[in-house]
């Protein structure tokens, strides 16, 4: 038992026991080195960027993660009931999945343009983009997950006379929501990006909001440490999402499903 708690540590330890390398590497190469900060800032320097600019980026990063969270959120709601709707018929389906797809296949960078020119108000534009890119993993994660029913299961219900909620509710959601968790996993990521890139689009047609246009702006400027305090923020909140998303995946699955059980 001492040996796998020890082994359980180490595992949790050895990525934070990578990452204090790789700073530790990044700052005594570019001290020994005497990089110029406006090539590449140290680590101290970018985090005394971060704290002395803090109340600019903080708005930024608040505008970004507002949009994020709001456009992984439409993504959930509009992706499951496609999904929900593809599952019913194979005709819905073969209607609908070809459009799924076409809005995977389609690059963000090219519609943001015509989206934020068809939506006056800039949040909601910006929303609309990062929701397009995030949709697609939850549409198919899910259907996948909801046709993922066991057989004899499906049998046993039709025998039963259940009706197509009892069915779906009772059967297909449990069967489906590790599919569904592992597209949430997914598509919260793909959220955030979708933000930043609808940030930037909108930021070099003068919109000031969100941590992309710190970014441009900075990379204007030559403010090389505020540029990396920008990225700094962008990397920590796709870490959050993902760290928040995978608890609440072993929340939901842990003690009945396999994926969750230890040992594995």
């Amino acid at each position: 038992m001492t040996t796998l708690a020890t082994r359980s540590w180490l595992f949790r330890l050895l990525p934070w026991l990578v990452f204090l390398a790789l700073l530790g590497l990044w700052q005594a190469w570019t001290t020994l080195a005497d990089i110029p900060a406006y090539l590449l800032p140290s680590p101290w320097l970018i985090a005394q960027t971060l704290l002395s600019d803090w109340p600019m980026l903080q708005d930024a990063w608040w505008s970004t993660l507002s949009i994020t969270l709001w456009a992984f959120v439409g993504a959930v709601v509009l992706g499951t009931l496609l999904a929900f709707l593809m599952v019913q018929s194979l005709w819905l389906e073969a209607a609908l999945l070809p459009y799924a797809i076409l809005l995977q296949v389609t690059p963000i960078v090219a519609i943001a343009p015509l989206i934020i020119i068809w939506v006056k108000e800039p949040q909601s534009a910006l929303v609309i983009c990062a929701t397009v890119v995030a949709l697609f993993p939850i549409v198919s994660n899910t259907t996948v997950g909801l046709r993922s029913v066991s057989p004899g299961l499906r049998d046993y219900f039709r025998l039963q006379r259940a009706s197509r909620l009892q069915t779906l509710w009772r059967l297909r959601l449990p069967s489906a929501l590790p599919y569904m968790l592992a597209g949430w996993r997914i598509s919260g990521g793909l959220a955030l990006i979708g933000a930043i890139v609808a940030e930037f689009v909108a930021g070099t047609g003068g919109t000031q909001s969100g941590l992309a246009y710190q970014i441009l702006q900075s990379g204007y400027q030559l403010n090389i440490p505020r540029l990396f305090a920008a990225l700094t923020l962008i990397t920590l909140t796709g870490v959050l999402i993902h760290t928040a998303l995978s608890a609440l995946t072993r929340w939901s699955l842990a003690g009945w499903h396999e994926s969750e059980r230890h040992g594995h």
